[in-house]
């Protein structure tokens, strides 16, 4: 069975509520009637129930069980502005102005559903950046309790591949931090390995990847990686981790026996951690379109409650995935 298929199975044995902010986005609709088909999850649309169900008229879907909320007819609205109000009072917000970001800003709107548990996660990016949805989720929900940085990674499912968990691959970070400094990347590889963990399934294996494997190049882009890999063994001892690895001997046996010698990571790691989030974000998509793989992503760690970007080239499968492992995390949440 496909990972995507496993997450969806775990998602319908205790099912939550997502709420999909972006009803204005086509891809969104038709990702709507697909999970509403499944069963993965109940969902929640913010706008206008006529506009939405138009579109899924014109689209040829149905949304039946979908619960739509209007922001101008909700009667927890004047409740949610308040709370906004108090939250961010302290950086100059007024009970105006958080009624007029409620009214005209369907994410953030979602958000304090999230905080106020009238949901359990959110799912947004297909038309908007990934500050749009990060911003409030970092200014209302807040981090995880112990999390010293949110990231962003992909579950990267690669068809008929004998390298890491079956195919499946955890990347980090692919689309948040653009030069996480070397106390961030053992973070980062914290994170990835509970996320990796809860999410697959099976025991992270984490490579720490550079250009250089075990000091075959010297340069800071190098050093930053060992440092990196050093605070990560003393910060996080319980981790199975190695660095600094090139991409072929992180994953690859026979290339690891002769770089690596000795190390237990090497040849076979299934989560990897990239040194900025121009490797990251290059090296995941050419992955998705070159090896045909399933990116599901980037996924939020580190927020409080579950928030999950997607990127503005996903598909309405793509969506669909990420509600399903948006609801694992709101389970093991």
């Amino acid at each position: 069975m496909a990972f995507i298929d496993l997450m969806k199975v775990k998602a319908r044995q205790d099912k939550q509520t997502i709420v999909l902010p972006e009803s204005n986005d086509k891809r969104t609709l038709i990702a709507a009637a697909q999970v509403l088909k499944e069963g993965t999850a109940d969902l929640v649309m913010i706008g206008k129930e006529e506009k939405i169900m138009d579109g899924a008229h014109w689209l040829e879907v149905e949304l039946d069980g979908l619960k739509v909320v209007d922001p101008d007819e909700d009667p927890k609205f004047d409740h949610y502005a308040e709370t906004l109000f108090k939250l961010r009072e302290s950086k100059g917000m007024t009970l105006e102005k958080a009624q007029e970001i409620l009214k005209n800003d369907y994410i953030t709107y979602g958000v304090m559903m999230v905080k106020e548990k009238d949901a359990d996660g959110l799912v947004a990016g297909a038309c908007h950046a990934t500050a749009e949805t990060l911003r409030p989720a970092l200014q209302i929900l807040k981090t995880a309790p112990g999390t010293e940085l949110v990231s962003g990674f992909f579950i990267m499912d690669v068809p008929d591949c004998e390298y890491g968990a079956n195919g499946t691959f955890l990347f980090a970070d692919c689309g948040l931090n653009q030069d996480p400094n070397s106390e961030e990347l053992a973070a980062i590889a914290d994170s990835s390995a509970k996320s990796f963990r809860s999410l697959v399934g099976e025991k992270p294996v984490i490579a720490m990847l550079s250009h250089s494997t075990k000091g075959s190049a010297k340069h800071a882009l190098v050093d930053k990686v060992i440092e990196a890999t050093r605070i990560a063994h003393e910060k996080y001892p319980q981790l199975e981790l190695d660095g600094e690895l090139q991409t072929d001997a992180a994953i690859v046996p026979s290339v690891a026996k002769a770089k690596a010698k000795g190390s237990a990571v090497a040849g076979h790691a299934n989560v990897l951690i990239f040194p900025n989030l121009d490797c990251g974000n290059i090296g995941y998509k050419l992955v998705q379109r070159l090896g045909k793989a399933d990116a599901y992503g980037p996924m939020l760690q580190g927020i409080a409650r579950p928030v999950n970007d997607l990127s503005r080239g996903c598909s309405a499968e793509d969506i669909v995935g990420v509600v399903a492992l948006t609801a694992v995390q709101a389970q093991m949440a």
